[in-house]
Protein backbone atom coordinates (compact mmCIF):
# COMPACT_ATOMS: atom_id res chain seq x y z
CA UNK A 1 0.00 0.00 0.00
CA UNK A 2 2.57 2.53 1.07
CA UNK A 3 4.38 1.87 -2.44
CA UNK A 4 1.37 2.66 -4.33
CA UNK A 5 0.89 5.91 -2.40
CA UNK A 6 4.62 6.59 -3.11
CA UNK A 7 3.82 6.31 -6.65
CA UNK A 8 0.82 7.66 -7.00
CA UNK A 9 2.26 11.14 -4.77
CA UNK A 10 5.18 11.25 -7.31
CA UNK A 11 2.82 11.17 -10.58
CA UNK A 12 1.00 13.86 -8.79
CA UNK A 13 3.87 15.96 -8.44
CA UNK A 14 5.03 15.32 -11.96
CA UNK A 15 1.44 15.95 -13.57
CA UNK A 16 1.82 19.21 -11.22
CA UNK A 17 4.83 19.92 -13.06
CA UNK A 18 3.80 19.66 -16.51
CA UNK A 19 0.43 21.36 -15.67
CA UNK A 20 -1.65 18.29 -15.77
CA UNK A 21 -3.61 19.72 -13.05
CA UNK A 22 -6.74 17.38 -13.53
CA UNK A 23 -4.44 14.29 -13.40
CA UNK A 24 -2.90 16.09 -10.40
CA UNK A 25 -6.04 16.29 -8.57
CA UNK A 26 -7.35 12.90 -9.21
CA UNK A 27 -3.85 11.25 -7.58
CA UNK A 28 -3.72 13.59 -4.41
CA UNK A 29 -7.49 12.47 -3.84
CA UNK A 30 -7.14 9.12 -4.22
CA UNK A 31 -3.66 9.11 -2.13
CA UNK A 32 -5.93 10.76 0.74
CA UNK A 33 -8.99 8.27 0.15
CA UNK A 34 -6.28 5.80 1.42
CA UNK A 35 -4.54 7.62 3.93
CA UNK A 36 -6.70 11.30 4.97
CA UNK A 37 -4.12 12.02 7.21
CA UNK A 38 -0.82 12.16 4.14
CA UNK A 39 0.49 15.99 4.33
CA UNK A 40 2.02 15.82 1.12
CA UNK A 41 -1.43 15.12 -0.95
CA UNK A 42 -2.99 18.70 1.29
CA UNK A 43 0.43 19.71 -0.02
CA UNK A 44 0.32 19.19 -3.76
CA UNK A 45 -2.96 20.26 -3.51
CA UNK A 46 -2.07 23.58 -2.26
CA UNK A 47 0.06 24.52 -4.79
CA UNK A 48 -2.26 23.31 -7.40
CA UNK A 49 -4.90 26.16 -5.97
CA UNK A 50 -1.84 28.54 -5.51
CA UNK A 51 -1.07 28.17 -9.61
CA UNK A 52 -4.86 29.07 -10.11
CA UNK A 53 -4.02 32.21 -7.95
CA UNK A 54 -6.89 30.12 -5.33
CA UNK A 55 -4.66 31.98 -2.89
CA UNK A 56 -7.22 31.61 -0.25
CA UNK A 57 -7.58 27.98 -1.12
CA UNK A 58 -4.31 26.94 -0.88
CA UNK A 59 -3.44 28.99 2.50
CA UNK A 60 -5.97 26.23 3.36
CA UNK A 61 -4.70 23.22 2.28
CA UNK A 62 -1.41 24.25 3.17
CA UNK A 63 -2.58 24.77 6.76
CA UNK A 64 -3.48 21.13 6.58
CA UNK A 65 -0.37 19.80 5.42
CA UNK A 66 1.54 21.87 8.40
CA UNK A 67 -0.46 20.90 10.87
CA UNK A 68 0.48 17.27 9.79
CA UNK A 69 4.25 17.92 9.56
CA UNK A 70 5.29 20.82 10.76
CA UNK A 71 8.63 19.97 9.97
CA UNK A 72 8.65 20.64 6.67
CA UNK A 73 10.14 23.61 5.07
CA UNK A 74 8.35 24.03 1.81
CA UNK A 75 5.36 23.80 3.35
CA UNK A 76 6.31 26.64 4.97
CA UNK A 77 8.02 28.14 2.15
CA UNK A 78 4.80 27.81 -0.45
CA UNK A 79 2.06 28.94 2.46
CA UNK A 80 4.19 32.24 2.70
CA UNK A 81 4.18 32.45 -1.13
CA UNK A 82 0.56 32.99 -1.14
CA UNK A 83 0.46 34.98 2.03
CA UNK A 84 2.11 37.61 0.16
CA UNK A 85 -0.08 36.91 -2.70
CA UNK A 86 -3.06 37.64 -0.31
CA UNK A 87 -1.34 41.02 1.30
CA UNK A 88 -0.55 38.80 4.45
CA UNK A 89 2.80 40.68 4.79
CA UNK A 90 3.63 39.60 8.18
CA UNK A 91 2.47 35.88 8.06
CA UNK A 92 4.19 35.52 5.02
CA UNK A 93 7.59 36.63 6.53
CA UNK A 94 6.80 34.68 9.94
CA UNK A 95 6.23 31.57 7.67
CA UNK A 96 9.52 32.09 5.25
CA UNK A 97 11.41 33.10 8.63
CA UNK A 98 10.65 29.67 10.36
CA UNK A 99 10.91 27.79 7.03
CA UNK A 100 14.66 28.94 6.56
CA UNK A 101 15.14 28.26 10.61
CA UNK A 102 14.64 24.47 9.58
CA UNK A 103 17.96 23.97 8.07
CA UNK A 104 19.08 21.88 5.71
CA UNK A 105 16.55 23.19 2.58
CA UNK A 106 16.18 22.63 -1.27
CA UNK A 107 17.12 24.66 -3.63
CA UNK A 108 13.35 25.18 -4.76
CA UNK A 109 12.69 25.74 -0.71
CA UNK A 110 15.60 28.67 -0.80
CA UNK A 111 14.21 30.31 -3.81
CA UNK A 112 10.77 30.45 -2.93
CA UNK A 113 12.04 31.97 0.59
CA UNK A 114 14.18 34.48 -1.36
CA UNK A 115 11.06 35.13 -3.64
CA UNK A 116 8.91 35.87 -0.71
CA UNK A 117 11.76 37.82 0.63
CA UNK A 118 11.75 39.81 -2.54
CA UNK A 119 8.27 40.35 -2.97
CA UNK A 120 8.19 42.06 0.30
CA UNK A 121 10.84 44.49 -1.01
CA UNK A 122 13.63 42.47 1.22
CA UNK A 123 15.99 42.35 -1.31
CA UNK A 124 19.02 42.71 0.77
CA UNK A 125 17.69 39.56 2.93
CA UNK A 126 16.44 37.61 -0.23
CA UNK A 127 20.16 37.68 -1.96
CA UNK A 128 21.83 35.05 0.07
CA UNK A 129 18.80 32.73 -0.33
CA UNK A 130 19.01 33.03 -4.05
CA UNK A 131 22.68 32.44 -3.60
CA UNK A 132 22.56 29.20 -1.84
CA UNK A 133 19.80 27.82 -4.60
CA UNK A 134 22.39 28.60 -7.04
CA UNK A 135 25.37 27.12 -5.48
CA UNK A 136 23.25 23.97 -5.04
CA UNK A 137 21.61 24.41 -8.76
CA UNK A 138 23.98 26.26 -10.74
CA UNK A 139 22.38 25.07 -14.05
CA UNK A 140 18.78 26.02 -13.28
CA UNK A 141 18.20 29.43 -14.80
CA UNK A 142 15.19 30.42 -13.04
CA UNK A 143 17.05 30.61 -9.67
CA UNK A 144 19.99 32.93 -11.76
CA UNK A 145 17.44 35.28 -12.63
CA UNK A 146 15.65 35.85 -9.30
CA UNK A 147 19.76 36.38 -8.07
CA UNK A 148 20.53 38.46 -10.87
CA UNK A 149 17.20 40.50 -10.13
CA UNK A 150 18.36 40.56 -6.67
CA UNK A 151 21.21 42.23 -6.97
CA UNK A 152 20.24 44.37 -9.29
CA UNK A 153 17.57 45.87 -6.86
CA UNK A 154 20.77 45.88 -3.97
CA UNK A 155 22.99 48.04 -6.70
CA UNK A 156 25.74 45.16 -7.41
CA UNK A 157 25.15 45.55 -11.34
CA UNK A 158 28.50 43.73 -11.90
CA UNK A 159 26.91 40.70 -10.12
CA UNK A 160 23.47 41.13 -11.73
CA UNK A 161 24.89 41.02 -15.59
CA UNK A 162 26.60 37.63 -14.44
CA UNK A 163 23.76 36.30 -13.27
CA UNK A 164 21.69 36.65 -16.19
CA UNK A 165 24.38 36.33 -18.88
CA UNK A 166 24.60 32.67 -17.13
CA UNK A 167 20.57 32.18 -17.33
CA UNK A 168 20.78 33.57 -20.92
CA UNK A 169 23.85 31.06 -21.75
CA UNK A 170 21.40 27.63 -20.13
CA UNK A 171 18.16 29.19 -21.88
CA UNK A 172 18.47 31.55 -24.07
CA UNK A 173 14.91 31.75 -24.72
CA UNK A 174 15.00 33.49 -20.79
CA UNK A 175 13.39 36.54 -21.94
CA UNK A 176 13.24 37.68 -18.22
CA UNK A 177 16.86 37.91 -17.97
CA UNK A 178 17.25 39.56 -21.47
CA UNK A 179 14.61 42.36 -20.42
CA UNK A 180 16.38 43.07 -17.31
CA UNK A 181 20.16 43.06 -18.94
CA UNK A 182 19.30 45.08 -21.69
CA UNK A 183 17.48 47.71 -19.67
CA UNK A 184 19.73 47.80 -16.65
CA UNK A 185 23.04 48.25 -18.96
CA UNK A 186 23.34 50.96 -21.84
CA UNK A 187 23.58 49.94 -25.09
CA UNK A 188 26.25 50.50 -27.30
CA UNK A 189 27.44 50.61 -31.14
CA UNK A 190 30.54 48.24 -30.21
CA UNK A 191 28.68 46.07 -27.76
CA UNK A 192 24.95 45.29 -28.19
CA UNK A 193 22.53 42.35 -27.89
CA UNK A 194 19.73 43.42 -30.77
CA UNK A 195 21.10 40.62 -33.28
CA UNK A 196 20.31 37.90 -30.59
CA UNK A 197 17.22 40.03 -29.45
CA UNK A 198 15.54 40.47 -33.07
CA UNK A 199 16.24 36.68 -34.02
CA UNK A 200 14.17 35.53 -30.96
CA UNK A 201 11.49 37.42 -31.03
CA UNK A 202 9.33 35.88 -33.86
CA UNK A 203 9.41 33.01 -32.25
CA UNK A 204 7.43 34.00 -29.24
CA UNK A 205 4.07 33.45 -28.97
CA UNK A 206 3.01 34.44 -25.41
CA UNK A 207 1.86 38.45 -25.31
CA UNK A 208 4.11 38.99 -22.27
CA UNK A 209 7.27 36.93 -24.04
CA UNK A 210 7.17 39.36 -26.75
CA UNK A 211 6.70 42.48 -24.23
CA UNK A 212 9.51 41.73 -22.29
CA UNK A 213 11.79 41.15 -25.63
CA UNK A 214 10.00 43.98 -27.70
CA UNK A 215 10.89 46.78 -24.85
CA UNK A 216 14.37 45.17 -24.53
CA UNK A 217 14.75 46.35 -28.33
CA UNK A 218 13.22 49.38 -28.12
CA UNK A 219 15.29 50.45 -24.93
CA UNK A 220 18.66 49.09 -27.41
CA UNK A 221 17.70 50.87 -30.38
CA UNK A 222 17.04 53.70 -27.85
CA UNK A 223 20.31 54.05 -26.26
CA UNK A 224 22.08 53.59 -30.30
CA UNK A 225 20.29 56.70 -31.01
CA UNK A 226 17.33 54.70 -33.18
CA UNK A 227 13.93 56.78 -31.80
CA UNK A 228 11.63 55.35 -34.86
CA UNK A 229 12.91 52.37 -34.64
CA UNK A 230 12.56 51.86 -30.49
CA UNK A 231 8.67 53.19 -31.49
CA UNK A 232 8.25 50.51 -34.21
CA UNK A 233 9.47 47.49 -31.51
CA UNK A 234 7.16 49.35 -28.58
CA UNK A 235 4.23 48.80 -31.12
CA UNK A 236 5.29 45.24 -31.91
CA UNK A 237 6.10 44.57 -28.25
CA UNK A 238 2.67 45.81 -27.25
CA UNK A 239 0.08 44.40 -30.44
CA UNK A 240 -0.83 41.04 -29.15
CA UNK A 241 -0.85 42.07 -25.19
CA UNK A 242 -3.55 45.50 -26.73
CA UNK A 243 -5.57 42.52 -28.42
CA UNK A 244 -6.07 40.73 -25.58
CA UNK A 245 -6.74 43.87 -23.43
CA UNK A 246 -10.43 45.25 -22.60
CA UNK A 247 -9.85 48.74 -22.58
CA UNK A 248 -12.52 50.81 -20.54
CA UNK A 249 -12.79 54.47 -20.67
CA UNK A 250 -15.93 54.99 -18.96
CA UNK A 251 -14.78 52.62 -16.66
CA UNK A 252 -11.91 54.56 -15.90
CA UNK A 253 -13.59 58.00 -15.87
CA UNK A 254 -15.82 57.11 -12.77
CA UNK A 255 -12.71 55.52 -11.24
CA UNK A 256 -11.26 59.29 -11.66
CA UNK A 257 -14.66 61.08 -10.77
CA UNK A 258 -15.14 59.13 -7.60
CA UNK A 259 -11.71 60.07 -6.53
CA UNK A 260 -12.26 63.96 -7.40
CA UNK A 261 -15.81 63.58 -5.10
CA UNK A 262 -13.27 62.58 -2.60
CA UNK A 263 -11.86 65.96 -2.16
CA UNK A 264 -14.67 68.38 -1.68
CA UNK A 265 -16.63 65.30 -0.12
CA UNK A 266 -17.38 65.29 3.97
CA UNK A 267 -16.18 62.66 6.33
CA UNK A 268 -16.93 61.87 10.25
CA UNK A 269 -14.10 61.96 11.93
CA UNK A 270 -10.99 63.70 12.12
CA UNK A 271 -8.80 61.26 11.03
CA UNK A 272 -5.80 59.29 13.22
CA UNK A 273 -2.95 61.64 14.48
CA UNK A 274 0.36 60.92 13.17
CA UNK A 275 2.80 62.64 11.29
CA UNK A 276 4.75 60.34 10.54
CA UNK A 277 3.47 58.91 7.01
CA UNK A 278 5.17 61.00 3.77
CA UNK A 279 3.57 59.89 0.43
CA UNK A 280 5.39 60.12 -2.93
CA UNK A 281 2.73 60.05 -5.63
CA UNK A 282 2.06 60.48 -9.10
CA UNK A 283 2.16 59.31 -12.67
CA UNK A 284 5.38 56.62 -12.56
CA UNK A 285 8.51 57.25 -14.80
CA UNK A 286 7.92 61.03 -13.48
CA UNK A 287 10.91 61.20 -10.62
CA UNK A 288 8.73 59.86 -7.53
CA UNK A 289 11.88 57.37 -7.11
CA UNK A 290 14.32 60.05 -6.85
CA UNK A 291 11.96 62.37 -4.46
CA UNK A 292 11.96 58.98 -2.56
CA UNK A 293 15.97 58.84 -2.22
CA UNK A 294 16.23 62.35 -1.68
CA UNK A 295 13.99 62.30 1.50
CA UNK A 296 15.12 58.97 2.71
CA UNK A 297 18.37 60.10 2.88
CA UNK A 298 17.44 62.18 5.88
CA UNK A 299 18.71 60.67 8.95
CA UNK A 300 15.14 60.51 10.40
CA UNK A 301 13.29 58.83 7.09
CA UNK A 302 13.57 55.63 6.02
CA UNK A 303 12.09 54.13 2.61
CA UNK A 304 9.08 51.67 3.19
CA UNK A 305 8.85 51.25 -0.60
CA UNK A 306 5.79 50.97 -2.70
CA UNK A 307 3.21 50.04 -0.18
CA UNK A 308 -0.19 48.86 -1.31
CA UNK A 309 -1.51 48.53 2.23
CA UNK A 310 -3.82 52.33 2.64
CA UNK A 311 -5.37 50.83 -0.13
CA UNK A 312 -5.83 47.79 1.06
CA UNK A 313 -7.03 48.82 4.24
CA UNK A 314 -9.54 51.03 2.56
CA UNK A 315 -10.95 48.31 0.89
CA UNK A 316 -11.47 46.12 3.79
CA UNK A 317 -13.31 48.77 5.74
CA UNK A 318 -15.30 49.49 2.71
CA UNK A 319 -16.68 46.21 2.31
CA UNK A 320 -17.62 46.05 -1.46
CA UNK A 321 -18.13 43.17 -3.54
CA UNK A 322 -16.01 44.05 -6.37
CA UNK A 323 -12.74 42.10 -7.34
CA UNK A 324 -10.73 44.96 -7.80
CA UNK A 325 -9.31 47.04 -4.57
CA UNK A 326 -9.29 50.42 -6.86
CA UNK A 327 -12.75 51.13 -8.49
CA UNK A 328 -15.52 53.70 -8.45
CA UNK A 329 -18.00 51.47 -5.95
CA UNK A 330 -14.82 51.46 -3.46
CA UNK A 331 -13.82 55.02 -3.70
CA UNK A 332 -17.62 56.39 -3.24
CA UNK A 333 -17.85 53.84 -0.28
CA UNK A 334 -15.04 54.89 1.38
CA UNK A 335 -16.60 58.37 2.09
CA UNK A 336 -18.99 56.18 4.93
CA UNK A 337 -16.53 54.14 6.76
CA UNK A 338 -14.21 54.82 9.71
CA UNK A 339 -11.19 57.25 7.94
CA UNK A 340 -9.43 57.20 11.29
CA UNK A 341 -9.23 53.03 11.94
CA UNK A 342 -8.21 52.80 8.43
CA UNK A 343 -5.23 55.47 8.61
CA UNK A 344 -4.31 53.61 12.16
CA UNK A 345 -4.50 50.36 10.64
CA UNK A 346 -2.52 51.85 7.84
CA UNK A 347 0.29 53.06 9.92
CA UNK A 348 0.95 49.86 11.80
CA UNK A 349 1.31 47.61 8.67
CA UNK A 350 3.99 50.42 7.45
CA UNK A 351 5.34 50.55 10.77
CA UNK A 352 6.44 46.52 10.36
CA UNK A 353 8.27 47.19 7.43
CA UNK A 354 10.21 50.49 8.21
CA UNK A 355 10.10 50.40 12.14
CA UNK A 356 10.72 53.00 14.49
CA UNK A 357 11.82 55.56 12.37
CA UNK A 358 10.53 58.96 13.26
CA UNK A 359 9.44 59.21 9.14
CA UNK A 360 8.51 57.12 6.54
CA UNK A 361 8.15 57.29 2.46
CA UNK A 362 5.36 55.38 0.93
CA UNK A 363 6.17 56.19 -2.79
CA UNK A 364 3.40 53.44 -4.74
CA UNK A 365 2.33 56.10 -7.68
CA UNK A 366 -0.68 55.07 -7.56
CA UNK A 367 -1.82 55.85 -4.16
CA UNK A 368 -2.68 59.78 -6.01
CA UNK A 369 -5.76 58.14 -5.80
CA UNK A 370 -6.28 58.16 -2.62
CA UNK A 371 -5.05 61.73 -1.59
CA UNK A 372 -8.39 63.45 -0.28
CA UNK A 373 -8.45 59.92 1.33
CA UNK A 374 -5.39 59.83 3.04
CA UNK A 375 -5.10 63.44 4.40
CA UNK A 376 -8.89 63.21 6.10
CA UNK A 377 -7.22 59.57 7.74
CA UNK A 378 -4.34 60.88 8.16
CA UNK A 379 -4.53 64.64 8.78
CA UNK A 380 -0.73 65.02 9.89
CA UNK A 381 0.74 63.33 6.97
CA UNK A 382 2.13 64.98 3.36
CA UNK A 383 1.44 64.24 0.63
CA UNK A 384 3.60 65.15 -2.69
CA UNK A 385 2.41 64.74 -6.05
CA UNK A 386 5.46 64.40 -8.57
CA UNK A 387 4.70 66.07 -12.09
CA UNK A 388 6.81 65.95 -14.97
CA UNK A 389 5.89 67.48 -18.56
CA UNK A 390 2.94 65.86 -19.74
CA UNK A 391 4.59 64.74 -23.47
CA UNK A 392 7.74 63.45 -21.44
CA UNK A 393 4.96 61.95 -18.96
CA UNK A 394 2.82 60.19 -21.66
CA UNK A 395 5.85 58.71 -23.38
CA UNK A 396 8.01 57.66 -20.75
CA UNK A 397 4.58 55.35 -19.35
CA UNK A 398 4.59 53.77 -22.90
CA UNK A 399 8.30 53.07 -22.85
CA UNK A 400 7.70 51.48 -19.26
CA UNK A 401 7.79 47.60 -18.69
CA UNK A 402 4.72 47.40 -15.99
CA UNK A 403 3.92 44.28 -14.12
CA UNK A 404 1.90 42.14 -16.81
CA UNK A 405 -0.06 40.76 -13.68
CA UNK A 406 -1.26 44.49 -12.57
CA UNK A 407 -4.15 45.32 -14.37
CA UNK A 408 -3.80 49.09 -13.24
CA UNK A 409 -1.56 49.78 -16.28
CA UNK A 410 -2.86 48.32 -18.73
CA UNK A 411 -3.28 51.69 -20.26
CA UNK A 412 0.31 51.92 -21.26
CA UNK A 413 -0.28 49.15 -23.98
CA UNK A 414 -1.47 51.71 -26.40
CA UNK A 415 0.00 55.47 -27.18
CA UNK A 416 -3.64 57.30 -27.09
CA UNK A 417 -4.52 55.69 -23.90
CA UNK A 418 -1.71 56.48 -22.10
CA UNK A 419 -2.47 60.31 -23.21
CA UNK A 420 -6.17 59.45 -22.22
CA UNK A 421 -4.92 58.40 -18.98
CA UNK A 422 -2.58 61.46 -18.13
CA UNK A 423 -5.55 64.08 -18.86
CA UNK A 424 -7.45 62.30 -16.48
CA UNK A 425 -4.89 62.05 -13.88
CA UNK A 426 -3.99 66.09 -14.96
CA UNK A 427 -8.27 67.17 -14.05
CA UNK A 428 -8.29 65.18 -11.14
CA UNK A 429 -4.83 66.17 -9.97
CA UNK A 430 -6.01 70.23 -10.17
CA UNK A 431 -9.31 69.25 -8.20
CA UNK A 432 -7.13 68.23 -5.67
CA UNK A 433 -5.24 71.31 -5.80
CA UNK A 434 -8.04 73.28 -5.51
CA UNK A 435 -9.58 71.67 -2.21
CA UNK A 436 -6.58 69.97 -0.42
CA UNK A 437 -4.73 72.05 2.56
CA UNK A 438 -1.35 73.58 0.81
CA UNK A 439 0.53 72.86 3.99
CA UNK A 440 -0.57 68.78 3.29
CA UNK A 441 -0.76 68.86 -0.24
CA UNK A 442 1.84 69.58 -2.40
CA UNK A 443 3.32 69.08 -6.37
CA UNK A 444 7.09 69.58 -7.76
CA UNK A 445 7.68 69.19 -11.27
CA UNK A 446 10.73 67.01 -12.31
CA UNK A 447 12.02 69.52 -14.52
CA UNK A 448 12.58 72.13 -11.78
CA UNK A 449 13.93 69.20 -9.29
CA UNK A 450 16.50 68.50 -11.91
CA UNK A 451 17.34 72.12 -12.62
CA UNK A 452 17.03 74.22 -9.66
CA UNK A 453 17.44 71.07 -7.45
CA UNK A 454 18.92 72.49 -4.34
CA UNK A 455 16.24 74.87 -3.48
CA UNK A 456 13.63 71.96 -4.78
CA UNK A 457 14.94 69.60 -2.53
CA UNK A 458 15.24 71.80 0.43
CA UNK A 459 11.89 72.64 -0.18
CA UNK A 460 10.41 69.29 -0.32
CA UNK A 461 12.35 68.99 3.01
CA UNK A 462 10.77 71.50 4.67
CA UNK A 463 7.43 70.99 3.82
CA UNK A 464 7.65 67.49 5.41
CA UNK A 465 7.97 69.90 8.65
CA UNK A 466 11.98 68.48 8.58
CA UNK A 467 15.25 69.88 9.11
CA UNK A 468 17.48 70.47 6.71
CA UNK A 469 20.62 67.72 6.26
CA UNK A 470 22.96 68.12 3.49
CA UNK A 471 22.86 64.60 2.81
CA UNK A 472 19.60 64.86 1.00
CA UNK A 473 21.63 65.99 -2.18
CA UNK A 474 23.87 63.23 -1.99
CA UNK A 475 20.83 60.65 -3.09
CA UNK A 476 22.71 58.67 -5.10
CA UNK A 477 24.77 58.05 -1.82
CA UNK A 478 21.94 56.33 -0.46
CA UNK A 479 22.88 52.30 0.00
CA UNK A 480 19.41 51.33 0.43
CA UNK A 481 17.44 48.84 -2.29
CA UNK A 482 15.50 50.35 -4.97
CA UNK A 483 13.10 47.89 -6.48
CA UNK A 484 11.91 49.76 -9.47
CA UNK A 485 12.60 50.61 -12.87
CA UNK A 486 14.67 53.10 -11.82
CA UNK A 487 17.23 51.78 -9.88
CA UNK A 488 20.37 52.33 -12.12
CA UNK A 489 19.63 56.00 -12.77
CA UNK A 490 18.96 56.86 -8.89
CA UNK A 491 22.47 55.17 -8.06
CA UNK A 492 24.23 58.27 -10.41
CA UNK A 493 24.32 61.55 -9.68
CA UNK A 494 21.22 64.15 -11.08
CA UNK A 495 21.29 64.24 -14.67
CA UNK A 496 18.89 65.93 -16.98
CA UNK A 497 19.10 63.71 -20.40
CA UNK A 498 15.76 62.60 -19.40
CA UNK A 499 13.89 65.90 -20.12
CA UNK A 500 12.08 66.75 -23.14
CA UNK A 501 13.08 63.61 -24.63
CA UNK A 502 9.67 63.70 -26.42
CA UNK A 503 11.05 65.81 -28.91
CA UNK A 504 13.40 63.57 -30.35
CA UNK A 505 9.56 61.03 -30.33
CA UNK A 506 7.54 63.89 -31.60
CA UNK A 507 6.42 62.30 -35.34
CA UNK A 508 5.78 58.62 -33.73
CA UNK A 509 3.99 60.35 -30.84
CA UNK A 510 1.88 62.73 -33.04
CA UNK A 511 -1.56 61.31 -32.18
CA UNK A 512 -0.76 61.18 -28.48
CA UNK A 513 0.13 64.91 -28.43
CA UNK A 514 -3.27 65.66 -30.61
CA UNK A 515 -4.90 64.21 -27.67
CA UNK A 516 -2.75 66.55 -25.05
CA UNK A 517 -3.56 69.33 -27.38
CA UNK A 518 -7.10 68.75 -27.81
CA UNK A 519 -8.09 68.82 -23.93
CA UNK A 520 -6.21 71.54 -23.43
CA UNK A 521 -2.97 70.44 -21.91
CA UNK A 522 0.71 72.04 -22.95
CA UNK A 523 4.22 69.99 -23.44
CA UNK A 524 6.20 72.65 -24.94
Amino acid sequence: MQKDLTRLLADAAGFLASRDYRQAHSACMLVLEADPKNAQAFYLLGVLAADHENHRKACELFDRAITLAPSQARYLAERARSRVALFDREGALDDARAAAALGNLSARTLDTIGVVHSRLGLHSEAAPFFRQATDIEPGNPSFLYNLGAAQQFVGDFTSAESAFRKAIAIEPGNVRAWSSLVLMQKQTPGQHDIVALEALFPSLTDADDRLHIGHALAKAYEDLGDPSQAMAWLEKAKAMKRQGTTHEPDELDRVFAAAAATASATTAGSGHADRSPIFIVGMPRTGTTLLDRILSSHSDVASAGELSDFALELKRAAGTSSRHVLDAETLNASLTVDLAAVGERYVTRARRVVGDAPRFVDKMPLNFFYAALILKALPDARVICLRRNPADTVLSNYRQLFATSFSYYQYAYDLSWTADYYARFDALIASFRQHLQADRFTEVWYEELVSNFDHEARRMVAFCGLDWQDQCLAFHENAAPVATASASQVRRPLYASSMHRWRRYRDSIAPALRTLTDRGIAFE
